[in-house]
């Protein structure tokens, strides 16, 4: 809802939009694009995605963002990950992972974005190790961009007794955003965190962070925003390389 609602995420996400110039592409990757092996969508023009159930409104499944894709990036992305044996893929397009972001951050939808599937087969380290090979493509002006949730555990947000947000929710958000500049093995290694098991029991929501760490340039600090709870969800998001 955070995509058609002005909501405190919605406003921060548009706020860092504004801080910086467009990058020349972006490369995205979202809680809800898991594969069996690393995908990269290779579409020209890739679809709007509305992949949630139909108890949500109207209103979001008429939201369309018509961003490019960037065929020629894919392909050198899939060069970048041969290593991980990726592959094109021209048959998934823009998820709610991404555009619910990004149709704040660049609403004219005029930046070409490829997203990058989660691999179901790889655990934490190998995820930071592809987000490490992508990582030089921040010289060409590219964002990398992970959208998932520190903190998300869906029973906990829809059977909450109360609208305040439980204690463990707070706890576990904040020990991985402490750790996010300098302390990349405990974020690595967050299923052994207490609070984890009833925190983050959803890999695949928290696998975009361990993209976007392993993306940071040595030295850069780690600048925490939208940091807003809900019962079993935390919005956090966390910047890397952002102007003052």
């Amino acid at each position: 809802m955070n995509a058609i609602e002005d909501s405190p995420a919605a406003r921060g996400w548009a706020e860092l939009g504004a801080r910086f110039p467009k990058p020349n592409a972006i490369v995205a990757v979202s809680a809800h694009w898991v594969t069996d092996g690393a995908r990269v969508m290779s579409n020209a023009h890739p679809r709007t995605i509305h992949d949630f159930g139909r108890s949500f409104p109207q209103a979001l499944f008429d939201v369309q963002y018509p961003a490019p894709g960037d065929p020629a990036l894919a392909h050198a992305i899939v060069e970048l990950l041969t290593s991980f044996g990726a592959r094109l893929d021209d048959t998934w397009g823009l998820d709610h992972g991404a555009w619910s972001v990004l149709k704040h951050m660049y609403p004219e939808a005029d930046v070409p974005v490829v997203q990058v599937s989660l691999d179901m087969r790889r655990q934490p380290a190998e995820h930071y190790a592809i987000g490490r090979a992508l990582a030089g493509l921040r010289d060409d002006n590219i964002l990398i961009m992970g959208s998932g949730n520190i903190v998300h555990n869906l029973p906990a947000f829809f059977h909450a007794p109360s609208p305040e947000p439980q204690p463990w929710v707070a706890r576990f958000d904040e020990r991985i955003a402490a750790s996010a500049a300098d302390d990349h093995e405990t974020v690595l290694n967050y299923r052994a965190l207490p609070d984890a098991a009833v925190a983050a029991p959803d890999w695949e929501h928290f696998a975009p962070i361990i993209y976007a760490l392993g993306a940071r340039r040595e030295g850069e600090r780690a600048e925490v925003f939208n940091r807003h709870y809900q019962p079993g969800i935390s919005m956090t998001s966390i910047g890397f390389g952002l102007p003052a």
